[in-house]
């Protein structure tokens, strides 16, 4: 089983920086990746970054240079460090887990950026 918590979502102005962290409770699954997504009202649900159980990242090119994916392997914790936002920043931001063939969604937690 798997839970997911994210936190660190909020309000901020255009050229400034957020902390998003999910803490993920996992019960007798493996992990083969971790990654965060978004969903902007209207819009599909798009990978913003993601990281394998490796070590090996990968970001949408909307991200590149200003958002940062990291992992605390020992807990199970997750962050995306997000910087020079944007309000095309703003969305709905979810935890995903990978066990092999099934993904696992935390609530989401929502990042407004004002212009």
């Amino acid at each position: 089983q798997v839970q997911l918590a994210e936190s660190g979502g909020g309000l901020v102005q255009a050229g400034g920086s957020l902390r998003l962290s999910c803490a993920a409770s996992v019960t007798s699954v493996s992990i083969t990746s971790m990654g965060w997504y978004r969903q902007a009202p209207g819009k599909q649900r798009e990978l913003v970054a993601r990281i394998t159980i490796s070590g090996r990242t990968t970001y949408a090119d909307s991200v590149k240079g200003r958002f940062t994916i990291s992992r605390n392997n020992a807990k199970n914790w997750l962050y995306l460090q997000m910087n020079s936002l944007k309000p095309e920043d703003t969305a709905v931001y979810y935890c995903n887990v990978v066990s092999w063939s099934t993904d696992y969604w935390g609530q989401g937690t929502q990042v407004t950026v004002s212009s």
